[in-house]
């Protein structure tokens, strides 16, 4: 019985490419009462593993919190899986703003002490009683309120990128650090003020207005589903984004593009930008800014001595990092004293280029839909044949035909045979069969094209 995972992040790419299939990066929490966590990490990996979906899940006692990507066409069959459970019907899924096919390479499902660590030892403390749940333009409202204040639940390198305007961004490393902070900062306003938070997807927030309640705050209200459902509802109703720059997301994008403000810098020149990036150095792995021109001088290192590191060769460079753990203090870490911008207070201003520079080019990855296999070859006349699995392709699509020894090679379909006649479009089940300008192989992969 697999329970683990068996395919390398390299292995998985391969895989999510070849399959040519648009997934969908989403996440969600509950809180509930697990009797059984481990059990319950068992059955998920069961049901969920089949259907492709990869990403960092965290169970506890105290419910589940989960980021994760899936094929798009397994949306409704992984709401099955988790309906099944009480507790998770007509569970929020929070979309991504952006989404990316390699959101994550592998799915990681955790047991914890909890999905929230908060540092609380009381047994008096109720999670569920929580605060306000507030939608976007109510939120956006109350943010108005001469007697609101507004409080970030995340961490220093996830406000720094992007927050809502007038909030209060706790310089801290952990979210259990922000609880005792924020309740000393404000103890003089328990009644007279209305404390509304946010978060990135809501979690936090849930678990937090839940404490400051606990602790005699009297108005607590927090930002339903978080800035991921608080830009769905902007966008959908046309209201006025007051959250400014981007939202630190967990995966390997690092951010997502809410507004076109730039409100942090370059920790090595001060340039204003907001890419987040990990050190080259395995060895540090220091989560920081930097923009492009830094990231050329310094081979996206943070610092000198890890470029001369990363130049070493493997066996010396893993005998250095040998018993290094870098684990959450990467983000601890963006900290570091080799950074000359990152704690800057101008690093808290907004900055917004006049002419701001066209983006970097990125290399432009083949969207592509998987169609069928070869299952004959004519060597003379170079034809092939392909069986129709899954899709359709028509005359005038572009099609990829990918293999070991083929390699890639494209090209726009202008005749075909399906089923042994003339025909504009082939289905799957259908036998197709058309020229080619080179030789395949059995092994061959068909794909389409996707514009």
């Amino acid at each position: 019985m697999q329970l683990y995972n068996t395919l390398s992040a390299a292995e998985r790419t391969v895989m999510i490419d070849d399959a040519g299939k648009q997934r969908l990066t989403l996440s969600f929490y509950a809180y509930a009462q697990i009797k059984n966590p481990t059990q319950f990490r068992n059955e998920l990996f069961l049901a969920w593993n089949p259907l492709g979906v990869l990403g960092r899940i965290y169970v506890a006692n105290e419910g589940i919190n989960a980021q994760l990507s899936l094929p798009a066409d397994h949306f409704y069959a992984f709401k099955d899986t988790i309906e099944a459970y009480n507790f998770m019907k007509d569970i929020r899924l929070n979309i991504a703003v952006e989404q990316d096919d390699h959101s994550f390479l592998k799915l990681t499902i955790k047991v914890r002490d909890k999905i929230v660590a908060d540092g609380l030892e009381d047994e008096t403390f109720d999670v569920t009683n929580i605060g306000i749940h507030l939608k976007a333009k109510d939120f956006n409202e109350l943010l108005e309120d001469p007697d609101t204040i507004v409080v970030d639940m995340r961490n220093h390198y996830e406000s720094e990128i992007g927050h809502f305007t007038s909030a209060i961004k706790p310089d801290v490393d952990t979210f259990r650090e922000s609880l005792p902070i924020i309740e000393e900062q404000l103890a003089e306003h328990k009644q007279d003020k209305k404390l509304l938070m946010y978060c990135t997807g809501g979690i936090r927030c849930e678990k937090a207005s839940a404490y400051f309640k606990h602790k005699g705050f009297e108005n607590v209200y927090q930002l339903e589903g978080g800035i991921i459902e608080y830009t769905r509802q902007v966008k959908a109703e046309g209201l006025e984004s007051k959250f400014i720059g981007k939202n630190f997301v967990f995966d390997h994008r690092l951010g997502e593009r809410i507004t076109d403000d730039i409100v942090s810098q370059c920790h090595q020149c001060g340039k204003a930008c907001d890419v987040h990036t990990n050190c080259a150095n395995e060895g540090c792995h220091l989560l920081f800014i930097q923009c492009e021109e830094c990231k050329t001088a310094m081979e996206g290192c943070c610092s000198t001595e890890c470029t001369t590191v990363i130049h070493l060769p493997e066996e010396e460079q893993k005998a250095i990092r040998r018993g290094i753990k870098n684990g959450n203090k990467i983000f601890k870490k963006g900290k570091s004293e080799v950074l000359t911008f990152k704690n800057n207070i101008e690093s808290h201003s907004v900055y917004v280029a006049e002419e701001p520079k066209p983006a970097a080019k990125k290399e432009l990855k083949v969207k592509k839909q998987y169609i069928g296999k070869g299952t004959h070859f004519y060597p003379k006349a170079n034809i092939g044949q392909f069986l129709i699995e899954e899709n359709e392709i028509k005359i005038g699509d572009t099609i990829l035909i990918k293999g070991s020894t083929t390699g890639e090679q494209q090209m726009v379909l202008d005749e075909m045979f399906v089923n042994e006649m003339a025909s504009e479009k082939a289905v799957s089940g259908d036998t197709c069969t058309f020229k080619l300008p080179f030789r395949i192989r059995l092994s061959d992969k068909l794909y389409k094209i996707l514009v």
